[in-house]
């Protein structure tokens, strides 16, 4: 706001000096010391910042105009508007009285002053009024940035405690689990071996004495032992998760992150039984969906594309069809010689066809 006012005034001056020249004034040089004494004040009038030194500053400059345009020259009296403004702004908000007392000087003017002075008052107060208004945007704009910014801590310091609630909840269900493991292992394993380490420890007492006795001690701590292997085995698999439960979710979170990535939608089916499928072959199909589903995305325009994974009696079949633009001919680059050589790794075969769309099939034997 203070800028425009600024410049405003500084153009005035400018418009009295030319005007002076031009009328060849013989107060020329008294015009030229009271505009250098109105910018001097009115420069020292923005670098303090005490709202009463800047009204006393106003009002000496308004005196200084009323001086000017009554002893040096009569053009000074168009600086009143402004001046008159900036004060009255300071006491009151309404528009309507800034604007009378904007105007009421003009009833003592000279006449042929009057149309300037009316013309520079009006042009001053539509100045007030944009400065005023744009002043009130930029402070709404500061409002809403502090607002945001505070937001945006709050939301950042939520988001740092989620991840740090995540982080000793993963680390609480680890230790969990270990102390489950542990508990299990101490409750079923470490008493099978302690069972069967007393019953050959009775037995190697009794193997002179009492033959019969000893090789029935001997027999119950191999039971006992095999027992506690089976346990071993058991607590194992439950610790491993199943293999096609890696494999699918794998390929099915794969899928959900592409088609959210690149807005294609994506779907997966799979029939028959995935635990025939071994994680070798896990790793060939992901692959060759991952190459297929790139191509999609990169050449075909489609909007739609399907992966499809059936375990049949023989063989398993995994397809990636889109509804793309298909192709004529079909030009093998890198990535379908790739999928080729990749399945062809473990006794597979690959399919291409782009008669209607594009589709990539990976045929596998089931091992």
């Amino acid at each position: 706001m203070e800028i425009w006012i600024i410049l405003n005034k500084v153009a005035l001056i400018v418009f009295i000096a030319v005007n002076c020249i031009r009328a060849d004034s013989e107060n020329i040089s008294w015009v030229v010391l009271a505009s250098l004494i109105y910018f001097c004040i009115n420069i020292t009038l923005y670098i303090f910042k005490h709202d009463g030194i800047k009204k006393s500053l106003l009002l000496l400059s308004i005196i200084l105009t009323i001086w000017s345009y009554i002893f040096v020259y009569s053009l000074f009296i168009i600086l009143l508007p402004l001046s008159v403004i900036e004060l009255i702004s300071r006491f009151t908000n309404s528009k309507f009285i800034i604007l009378l007392l904007t105007f009421i000087p003009i009833i003592y003017i000279q006449f042929d002053t009057q149309p300037i002075y009316g013309l520079v008052g009006v042009s001053s107060f539509m100045i007030y009024i944009i400065a005023t208004r744009h002043l009130f945007l930029m402070n709404k704009n500061e409002v809403q940035m502090d607002q945001m910014r505070k937001n945006i801590q709050k939301l950042t310091k939520h988001l740092n405690e989620n991840k740090e609630y995540i982080r000793q909840s993963e680390y609480t269900v680890k230790l969990e689990e270990r102390n489950r493991i542990s508990q299990e292992i101490h409750d079923k394993i470490g008493h099978s071996m302690t069972g069967a380490l007393i019953q050959m420890e009775a037995a190697k007492r009794l193997i002179e004495l009492d033959k019969e006795k000893a090789a029935e001690l001997l027999q119950n701590a191999i039971n006992i032992s095999k027992e506690g292997i089976e346990n071993i085995r058991m607590t194992l698999k439950n610790m491993k998760p199943p293999t096609e439960q890696v494999g699918i979710h794998r390929m099915r979170l794969f899928i959900d992150e592409f088609s959210t990535k690149h807005d294609l939608n994506t779907t997966l089916t799979h029939n028959g039984n995935l635990d025939t499928i071994s994680p070798i072959q896990w790793k060939v199909i992901h692959e060759n969906v991952t190459e297929a589903l790139t191509n999609t995305m990169k050449y075909s325009d489609a909007s739609q594309v399907s992966v499809d994974i059936k375990v049949l009696n023989k063989l398993i079949r995994v397809e990636v069809k889109d509804n793309g633009k298909g192709a004529d001919k079909i030009k093998k680059g890198l990535g379908i010689i790739g999928m080729e050589e990749r399945t062809a790794s473990i006794n597979g075969k690959i399919i291409v066809d782009s008669t209607h769309g594009f589709s990539v099939t990976t045929l596998l034997p089931i091992q």
